[in-house]
């Protein structure tokens, strides 16, 4: 089993910033990917980021690229997301996963593995 555990979540204004950790425990795999989903009430959950088991490729969804960056750090049990020029539809619970036969990235049914999720809120 896999145990991750988000946090770095909180009150943010309009343009402000916050960096999410991830962190990974439990059983190890030689590929992966680790990736950010978030949610708002009444959505679906939506790709945010995603970045390869070695650091090699890092993907984003056109609503945050430019805007957010995922890394990951400390022998592949950290992964973060630094978030910048916040805005107000950032607003969601975030949620960090883990796939472990990576294929399509930026699918959430495709991952094995999720935290209990931050919550993120981005004030006009």
């Amino acid at each position: 089993q896999v145990q991750l555990v988000e946090a770095g979540g909180g009150l943010v204004q309009d343009g402000g910033s916050l960096r999410l950790s991830c962190a990974a425990s439990g059983r190890t795999f030689s590929t992966y990917v680790m990736g950010w989903f978030r949610q708002s009430p009444g959505k679906e959950r939506e790709f945010v980021a995603a970045i390869t088991w070695n650091g090699d490729a890092a993907y984003y969804s056109d609503s945050v690229k430019g805007r957010f960056t995922i890394s990951r750090a400390n022998a592949r049990t950290m992964v973060y997301l630094q978030m910048n020029r916040l805005k107000p539809e950032d607003t969601a619970i975030y949620y960090c996963a883990l796939d472990r036969t990576p294929i399509e990235y930026n699918i959430a049914q495709n991952y094995d593995y999720w935290g209990r999720g931050t919550q993120v809120t981005v004030s006009s």
